[in-house]
């Protein structure tokens, strides 16, 4: 079932294992349930620690626990576990049998403390690159924390559930029966929100910490390689993240980033987080900012958080990025993540068979087509323009697929539905001013990106389309505050050209601070240079 080289680097992984581990199947005489046994079995084969029985009395068919020999398993997959979420179902593995987690002793301590009952539910779909990293989340509080149970849920497989709960978008998580939460969570916001006092606690400390000499605002490509700079500096350095990884999260292949033949967004932000914490960065994580204050007579600056905490520095780099574009329609907000989709890689499997609409006809928008080509009965395109913008290529690629209308000159007006889920949108067109229905069962929206910065206005310029004005320096219009990335007037938005951008405005910001004249600080950064 798995090929030499995975079959091969898994049995090296198991080789990890600390103590004996035992997967439960519950099967039915369907050929998904002959996917798991053949799966199970193929594991079991590589380590002696691993056993497998198929007496499981779980009502989900096909699925598997794993669990210690002679204790409740708190573990288990309903579905076939490869695809992306194949880390997940490896990582569980190893943390059931003993093998350390790469998590900071907080985060394992603050799990450990959790108390009551919380089984987790999560639907998700096997293309879904957001998912594994909510279902790897839960499964490794269930592995620290008896109190915890975590499920993971194909949702194409288990089609009646995911009607009955009315889920339109993946990951979704269910917390004892009731909704927890939709897309991409990290360990630490599902922390948040299960220990209430977490936030309070990490926003006291965060209100106590001294000036930094350089504080970024983002954690995505800009905001890391802005702090990877700073930080060699050997200045004080500190990160404010929502996210870290930002938009790239919601990116799955990456295939123009110079020296690196493919990636995937989660693994790039992966890798950015861990190189940013292998350097002396103070990393502020699952923080908003929400006001910025230029410096005053003290000369610090300050950005004010949405969890009450305000962090001092000497300066600040700019790097919050960008979010999806909505439509702006009537219907859009209560729709959303009920029919209202902007991942088609995520979502896309949920509307296997239905009638879905793909809103823009760019590169993204054509892409996005062409993928749900695939899982979908029918794809209408609405463009905008009296023409696609794609690449000639995409366009001849979308041209031959037999289930695709494109409609150009197609203003949608808005969004409909039950109460419940989406039903279709209306549309006009634009030559004619006629209005026409769609009845639908998904929208995915695909028509660019905003930029992160509506908490700064009156504060730095910014231009008609709410980007940060900066220079070639990446300096803004307050000095001592400087930006980069896609939240600036920096042209062609793209990851390695954010990294760049990040760089420069470091090295600005070091050069703005040793330029300072009269300060202890100031001094020893002179002597750093």
């Amino acid at each position: 079932m798995l090929d030499p080289k995975i079959r091969a680097q898994l049995a090296a992984y198991l080789e990890r294992l600390q103590r004996p581990i035992e997967l439960v199947a519950s099967l039915d005489d369907g050929p998904k349930s002959d996917e798991v046994r053949g799966l199970l079995r193929e594991i079991a084969s590589l380590s002696p620690q691993v056993t497998t029985r198929e007496d499981g009395g779980d009502p989900r068919r096909p699925s598997f626990s794993v669990g210690l020999p002679g204790e409740p398993a708190r573990i288990r997959f309903a579905g076939v576990p490869l695809g992306h979420e194949f880390s997940s179902l490896v990582l569980a593995l190893l943390q059931v049998g003993g093998h350390p987690p790469k998590v900071a002793p907080e985060t394992l301590e603050a799990i450990q403390a959790i108390e009551g009952r919380f089984r987790f539910e999560a639907y998700v779909s096997l293309s879904c690159h957001n998912c594994p990293d909510v279902v790897q989340a839960l499964n490794l509080m269930a592995v620290l924390n008896p109190g915890v149970e975590s499920v993971m849920i194909d949702g194409a497989l288990f089609q009646d559930e995911v009607q009955a709960r009315q889920i339109m978008a993946v990951p979704s998580v269910f917390l004892n029966g009731e909704p927890f939460g939709q897309g991409r969570m990290t360990l630490e916001e599902i922390l948040a929100r299960v220990d209430t006092g977490a936030a309070a606690r990490e926003a006291k400390a965060i209100d106590a910490k001294d000036p930094f000499d350089v504080l970024i605002v983002g954690g995505g490509p800009a905001g890391a390689a802005a702090a990877v700079y700073a930080a060699r500096k050997g200045i004080r350095t500190g990160i404010v993240a929502e996210r870290f990884g930002g938009q790239v999260m919601d990116t799955l292949a990456i295939e123009n980033l110079v020296a690196v033949d493919h990636t995937e967004g989660p693994k790039l932000a992966a890798q950015l987080e861990q190189l940013v914490r292998t350097h002396d960065v103070d990393v502020m994580n699952l923080q908003r900012a929400e006001a910025l204050e230029p410096a005053g007579e003290d000369g610090l600056a300050r950005v004010r958080l949405a969890s009450g905490a305000t962090v001092a520095a000497r300066s600040v780099i700019l790097a919050t990025g960008a979010r999806w574009r909505e439509m702006g329609v009537p219907g859009e907000q209560e729709y959303k993540a009920r029919g209202v989709c902007f991942c088609p890689h995520c979502d896309g499997p949920l509307f296997k068979g239905k009638r879905v609409a793909v809103i823009g006809g760019g590169n993204s928008g054509v892409e996005a087509a062409i993928d749900l080509a695939g899982i979908v009965g029918q794809v209408t395109l609405l463009e905008f323009d009296t023409r696609l913008r794609a690449d000639a290529v995409l366009q001849a690629k979308l041209a031959s697929l037999p289930n695709v209308r494109v409609i150009t000159s197609a203003m949608t007006t808005e969004v409909g539905g039950d109460g419940q889920k989406l039903t279709g949108l209306v549309y006009e067109d634009r030559n004619t001013g006629e209005r026409h229905q769609l009845d639908l069962d998904g929208i995915f929206v695909q028509i660019g990106l905003l930029p992160n910065t509506g908490w700064l206005d009156g504060t730095v310029a910014l231009n008609a389309r709410g980007e940060i004005e900066v220079d070639a320096r990446g300096q803004t219009s307050v000095p001592g505050v400087f930006a980069a990335g896609d939240a600036t007037t920096s042209p062609y938005k793209q990851i390695v050209i954010s990294m760049g951008d990040g760089a420069k405005a470091s090295l600005a910001a070091f050069d703005h601070l040793i330029r300072q004249v009269g300060s202890e600080t100031t001094r020893a950064l002179a002597e750093a240079a």
